[in-house]
């Protein structure tokens, strides 16, 4: 995840406004986001559900009191004893993770929010994912028991943690810590412009192009990394919420989650540069930051400035830059643990 620094460094120096930014691995919208707080057009895709519906949120804002008149409604139309059976369906980890009455809330917002549909849905189902689970103990503003915001651990896991340290879910009105973070979202007033975003796997873009802007001046992207992180492990409980099953999964959503082998992670690189040689325009400039387990900065470099050979366009490594990982979520619960150190951040022009 980079910072929104990142984005606004590149964007000032490569782009002007007006100009149509691209992110296809959009993640939490920090590029389109950052885009259009500068003025720029932005486009962003992304195959995993959590990434399109926060992004989509963050991009698309509506109204605030739009918002707030929708979460009225929803919360007037709420009958706790309706929702009860499916309360008691879901499995033992559910019953761990909430309180009863906030679990009943929580299980009617995700058979009510029609958040592919609606703009207003889709922005109270992601203020929802930021609340789903974390440090309750420390943050009134979390509905779980006791779990790290980053990730959802696993059911086992949890469930043990919780038992052998006597933890209970703490009683959340999940409407009430809605509408606090509403208001906290909307203290800073919304970009102007609306961003352009699909949930689709970036291979999909070029049979997209009648809807894509002609020219695409700049993609600012940061790749899912080699054998580092898998998204449908470590988010299903919130891939649960926008209609996934009760459980993690693995590789049903997107066939690139977690590459551990070498060979199949610069397959999907190259996937993306024969993509991006489809639908920029002339004189584009590229800005991948990158980083794997286990892999030299010198060889990241070189891998994906080979494989940009597939976009059948003229590439040219114009800068690169090795920095080290600050403040990985693998801190927060693998304390220790190796991982990915380091990450590079590489300039291309494309003719």
């Amino acid at each position: 995840m980079f910072p929104e620094t990142f984005v606004e460094t590149w964007a000032e120096r490569l782009t002007r406004p007006g100009d149509y930014v691209l992110d296809p691995f959009c993640g939490r919208g920090t590029t389109p986001f950052q885009a259009l707080l500068m003025h720029r057009r932005a486009v962003a895709s992304d195959i995993n559900p959590v990434a399109y519906c926060v992004t989509r949120a963050k991009t698309n804002a509506p109204p605030i009191a739009t918002v707030r008149r929708r979460l009225t409604s929803l919360q007037r139309e709420f009958k706790p004893n309706a929702w009860e059976d499916q309360r008691k369906q879901l499995p033992t980890f559910f019953r761990w993770a909430y309180n009863p009455a906030t679990l009943r809330q929580v299980v009617y917002l995700r058979s009510r929010l029609r958040w592919r549909d609606s703009d207003v849905d889709c922005f109270i189902a992601a203020l929802t994912l930021g609340s789903l689970h974390g440090e309750s103990s420390i943050s009134p503003s979390y509905l779980s028991n006791q779990m790290p915001r980053t990730i959802s651990t696993k059911p086992a896991y949890s469930i043990r943690f919780w038992t052998e340290r006597g933890l209970r879910a703490p009683v959340r009105d999940a409407f009430d810590v809605l509408r606090q973070r509403l208001d906290y979202r909307y203290e800073s007033e919304p970009p102007n412009g609306r961003a352009i975003v699909w949930q689709m796997d970036m291979r999909e873009l070029p049979r997209a192009r009648r809807m894509l802007p002609r020219r695409i001046a700049c993609v600012i992207t940061s790749p899912p990394y080699l054998d580092v992180t898998s998204f449908e492990e470590d988010q299903w409980l919130r891939l649960w919420f926008l209609g996934g099953p009760p459980h993690p999964t693995y590789r049903k959503i997107s066939k690139d989650d977690r590459h551990e082998n070498p060979d199949a992670y610069w397959r999907m690189i190259a996937d993306m540069w024969r993509t991006l040689g489809l639908i920029l325009a002339p004189k584009a400039d590229v800005v991948v930051r990158l980083g794997g387990k286990g892999s030299a900065p010198e060889r990241l470099i070189e891998a994906l400035t080979a494989s940009s050979a597939v976009s059948r366009r003229r590439v040219r490594l114009v800068s690169h830059e090795t920095s080290e990982i600050r403040n990985r979520q693998t801190d927060a619960f693998r304390p220790g643990s190796k991982g990915c150190i380091l990450e590079v951040d590489c300039h291309f022009r494309v003719s």
